[in-house]
């Protein structure tokens, strides 16, 4: 195990100088591990720097945490990943506290695709996914409220579980359900924690897709992605062989939702220091916490209730199926420093618009596998596997049969 962990070292030293994934390197504590046991044996991981990680501050992409003491223990699936025999070897570059889709970040800089070093990795989490695209480490952690792993999961080529607001990023499926198992279970320090027992999803990778009802997101998912990318992610489903296309209904009120609720409750959350240390915020993100300060409560309350009305209405098409298909995003990644893009001949800005398609499913916390599915001009395409709360299992099923 210690020459993994030596060979993953160096394999960070060599490789980040040109990826940025990285924000800190714990080789000290990675090469004081020791031999471990478990499902997750001497794999190495990093994790997204909103992370606790015991003796570093908990930066969350931010200049103004710079001034944190450092976190006195590790967060709770940092001990997870850890118990089940995973070494930690770093903490990942990311947006500023977590708001955003691309990883240009201005303080620590931009994080840079593995698979073309002059588009955007994705984000919030994209140095988690460009850490695990480049071979330096096979595992990650990211957060994810509106797509911030599954964008770039999509776009760096690797597999994730969404599951609102954590999830793994993993080099292989067979890697990321291990890793999932590891961190499932009630959390008796998060009073959010839902209190389910653990549902592992590791051998329900094996069983097949027999008696699932799959389906392919249609309306909505086509209409917002590129007519290229679509196909890429047509023929990927019709491996498992025909396929109904289904609209998910209102998916454009849930994203609207979605963009309004987490507008407010970000403003919310950092308005001590807009009011404070304006300056020191990234400018990619201080406008758009300035203007959810000022969104009225009218209209966050009235994004509160068309999520529950959308909520309501999907549960519903679940009735009729049981996994659903879509895009991960509506174009493979654009190039550092693009303002916007063009959608079916639709010029919009680029930053907020890559996750046109995750937002509506975050929106009422639907469980997501992400999976690589094809390339398109040597870029990676994802898809989105998408089911009903709390089954996981299907989306892990259906992700296996389309390798």
């Amino acid at each position: 195990m210690a020459a993994v962990t030596a060979e993953t070292l160096r394999a960070i030293g060599e490789r980040d100088r040109s990826i940025n994934a990285f924000t800190a390197i714990t080789a000290e504590r990675a090469l004081k591990a020791g031999a471990r046991n478990g499902p997750l044996a001497g794999v190495p991981f990093a994790v997204k720097n909103l992370f606790d990680v015991k003796g570093l501050s908990t930066l969350a992409g931010s200049k103004i945490n710079r001034d944190r003491p450092p976190a006195a223990a590790d967060a709770t699936l940092v001990r997870r990943l850890e118990a089940a025999g995973a070494v930690l070897v770093g903490t990942l570059n990311m947006d500023e506290y977590a708001y955003g889709f691309t990883t240009e970040n201005t303080h620590y800089g931009p994080t840079r695709n593995p698979r073309n070093a002059e588009r955007i990795a994705g984000g919030s989490s994209g140095g988690s996914a460009a850490a695990v695209a480049a071979g330096m480490v096979p595992l990650t952690l990211g957060s994810d409220t509106n797509g911030s792993i599954r964008v770039p999961a999509s776009y760096c080529g690797v597999f994730v579980a969404s599951l609102d607001h954590v999830g793994p990023i993993a080099a292989s499926l067979d890697l990321l359900a291990k890793a999932y198992d590891a961190m499932q279970g009630p959390d008796p320090a998060d009073p959010a924690c839902a209190q389910r027992p653990v549902e592992p999803v590791t051998d329900a990778c094996k069983t097949g897709v027999a008696g699932l009802r799959v389906a392919l997101a249609g309306d909505y998912f086509e209409d917002n992605c590129e007519p290229a990318v679509y196909e890429v992610v047509r023929k990927a489903a019709s491996r498992l062989g025909k396929l109904p296309t289904v609209a998910i209904p209102d998916a454009m009120r849930g994203r609207g939702a979605a963009f309004t609720i987490t507008a407010c409750e970000g403003a919310q959350l950092h308005l001590p220091n807009l009011r404070t240390r304006l300056g020191d915020f990234d400018p990619m993100i201080q406008d758009r916490l300035l203007a959810g300060a000022l969104i009225p409560a009218a209209w966050y309350l009235q994004a509160q209730r068309v999520r529950r009305v959308y909520y309501r209405k999907v549960m519903r098409l679940f009735e009729t199926v049981d996994v659903i298909l879509a895009p991960a995003t509506p174009r493979p990644a654009h190039r550092i420093g693009d303002e916007t893009f063009t959608i079916r001949g639709r010029e919009m800005p680029a930053r907020p618009n890559a996750g046109l398609l995750t937002q509506p499913i975050s929106c009422i916390g639907l469980p997501v596998v992400c999976a690589p599915v094809g390339e398109l001009d040597g870029l990676p395409v994802g898809m989105q596997i998408i089911a009903a709360p709390w089954r996981e299992d299907r989306c892990f099923r259906v992700a296996a049969a389309l390798q």
